[in-house]
Formats: C-alpha cells, sequence, structure tokens
C-alpha cells in the first residue's frame, strides 16, 4: 500500500525529490499544498507538471477525510460525521457563539475509557487518529465557519470523540501543525486539550511546556463517587490528580479549566460542593459548570438548578471564578457527552 504523503516531514518530502531528480524546492511546494491549502488529491497542485503529479500518485497517497454527513442544529450548531480512509466515523463539532466559532475535535476513533455518563464510552476504541485526520476536522469545521457564518474559526477544543492523552503523540504532531505558519497558523493560545485526568501524562504534558490550554473532566472532587462515574479514577484518585494539576500549573503558569456536571442525587450534595472548593484551593483552576446531556439512560439526571447555583456561589466565596455553561446542539446530539455516531451504536446492540 502506498504510503501516506502527509506522514512524511518536509526535510523527507525533500529526499523524495532529490531522489527522482527534481529541486528541492518543489517539498515546499508539496507541503504548502498539503497543509496550508488542504489539497486532496495530487491534481489540485497545480503548479507541478502533470508527468510530476502522475509520478506521485503512484508513489503516495493522501487519506483525506470526508464529511460523509452534516447536520445543523436549530441554535446554529454544526455537527459532522466524518469518514477516514478505512471507512471508521468519527463526529466533530462547530459551536458558534456572538464573539466566537469553536471547533470540538475527536482524538479517536471510540474510547477505551468507560465513564457512564457518556455516550462516546458505549463505542469500543478502534484505534487513535493520525496527526492529519485531526487536522482535517479542523480544516472542514474553518470552511465552514467561512461558508455559514462568514466568519473564521477563532477556538479549538480536544473534547470530542477519545482521550487526548491517550493519543498524545499524534495530537501534539496535530497541534504543532494547526499552530505552525506552515499549517494554519493558530495561536496555541485559542486550543484546549481536555482529559479525564491522567495523572502520569499530565505531569509529562507539562514537561513539554505546551502552551495550549488544558481542561479536566472531574465531575466530582470525593473519590467514592468518581469511583463510581469514572473508572479511570481507581488509577488516578483526586489526590493524585491535585499533585499533577499543581506540576502543571508549576511548569506552565496556566490555570486548568475544571469541566464540572452536577447530577441529581450523584454529586449535588454540600459534601459534595465542599470537596470541590477544597480542591479548588489547591489548584489555580476556573470551573465551568456544564449542563447534562442526556444519552437514553435514566441513571444520570440534571440536578436541580439550585444545587448548580450554591456550586456556583460557593465557589465564587473563595476566588473561583465559576461560569455556568448551557449546552448547544443538544437537538442533534452534537452536546457535551453525546458524541457517538448513532450507526455505530445500533450495529452493536
Amino acid at each position: 500500500m502506498a504510503r501516506d504523503i502527509r506522514a512524511l516531514s518536509k526535510a523527507q518530502i525533500q529526499e523524495y525529490f532529490e531522489s527522482i531528480g527534481e529541486p528541492k524546492f518543489r517539498a515546499k511546494q508539496v507541503y504548502e499544498w498539503l497543509w496550508q491549502k488542504g489539497a486532496k488529491d495530487f491534481d489540485q497542485m497545480t503548479n507541478l507538471s502533470l508527468s510530476l503529479r502522475d509520478k506521485m500518485k503512484a508513489d503516495f497517497v493522501i487519506n483525506h477525510i470526508r464529511v460523509d454527513q452534516m447536520q445543523r442544529s436549530e441554535d446554529g450548531t454544526i455537527k459532522n460525521a466524518v469518514r477516514l480512509y478505512d471507512g471508521k466515523i468519527v463526529e466533530s463539532v462547530l459551536i458558534p457563539t456572538d464573539t466566537r466559532i469553536t471547533a470540538c475535535i475527536s482524538s479517536q476513533v471510540g474510547c477505551s475509557l468507560d465513564c457512564n455518563f457518556c455516550a462516546t464510552a458505549r463505542l469500543k476504541r478502534m484505534r487513535n487518529l493520525n496527526p492529519d485526520e485531526i487536522y482535517d476536522q479542523v480544516v472542514a469545521i474553518q470552511n465552514e465557519a467561512e461558508s455559514f457564518f462568514g466568519r473564521p474559526l477563532t477556538n479549538i477544543v480536544f473534547m470530542g470523540m477519545g482521550e487526548p492523552l491517550m493519543n498524545y503523540n499524534n495530537v501534539l504532531a496535530a497541534i504543532e501543525k494547526i499552530t505552525s505558519p506552515e499549517g494554519l497558523g493558530m495561536s496555541p493560545r485559542r486550543i484546549t486539550v481536555s482529559t479525564v485526568g491522567l495523572s502520569k501524562m499530565i505531569r509529562k504534558l507539562a514537561d513539554e511546556d505546551p502552551k495550549f490550554k488544558l481542561a479536566l473532566s472531574l465531575h466530582s472532587a470525593r473519590d467514592e463517587v468518581r469511583d463510581q462515574i469514572m473508572s479511570i479514577n481507581l488509577k488516578n484518585p483526586v489526590g493524585d490528580l491535585i499533585e499533577a494539576l499543581q506540576y502543571w500549573y508549576q511548569q506552565t503558569k496556566s490555570r486548568v479549566t475544571l469541566e464540572y456536571v452536577v447530577w441529581r442525587d450523584i454529586n449535588d450534595k454540600p459534601e459534595d460542593i465542599d470537596a470541590l472548593v477544597q480542591f479548588c484551593k489547591q489548584v489555580p483552576t476556573k470551573v465551568n459548570l456544564i449542563e447534562y446531556n442526556p444519552i437514553d439512560d435514566g441513571m444520570f439526571q440534571q440536578a436541580d438548578f439550585a444545587a448548580v447555583e450554591a456550586y456556583q456561589q460557593a465557589l465564587q466565596a473563595v476566588g473561583v471564578v465559576a461560569t455556568v455553561r448551557r449546552s448547544r446542539g443538544k437537538d442533534i446530539d452534537a452536546a457535551c457527552g453525546q458524541l457517538a455516531n448513532k450507526n455505530e451504536l445500533l450495529s452493536e446492540s
């Protein structure tokens, strides 16, 4: 099978051209087509001769994604069902507001974690996404932002399908391309990587001196609760997370955003609120209190708004920024926790 040319560095592409007797500057031309202009096939590379394009077609492929289905919510949110070169499907979401347009990007096909409240967790993890497949999702949403809203993409969140820190190298490689002047040239400060809390990987990431932001899907600061709803906590208990996030702040001086859903009879008690307040006193954070989006499961129900307000007031009382986030795209299953290709779910049930 021919190699995907986007798996090669610019230096490797240069070596290829030298090996077939072409000038080195061809590498720069091709690299621009691949990463700045989003070429999906070699025929689009019109500043190359037909014979050279044919030669490249024989030696390489471009495994570009295809948006199989696009759904638009009544609130403007767009959900893409993205077909990969091997036929597998992931989902990505464009989230518009008055001031920004955010791309919510997937990093894995399915997920190997089993957070009970998340639809993606019902899919087995099939494979990691390659850097170019992550990059292509961003480009597709960038094009949709321009086409449907006449505005540029402003922010990227790795909060789609999969756990980004379990696809560590490919996620970092994709971010490097997204932020590079030779790629999309986006500011890393406008990118947020979200994790369920892999303490060891948070520390490793901190040592990379990243310029992007980190978010933690926490949902409880009590081990006895978090163990029940997120089994990853059994190996990454709250105390370990606190130490890892303290190390993150020590290395990066960047506050962590805590993502926190409040459920009825699960984490809506005074002791739950107090535990989160104590957590935030130990780690420089801000908190997003997120509206829950049902996944056809009676176990998890949105808490009364009074409980959410009690969280917000308790956090604000100790100087923690706490924002209540309303979900977008619920009518097309594009909201937080709802991403899971329904055709995949139906085929497995």
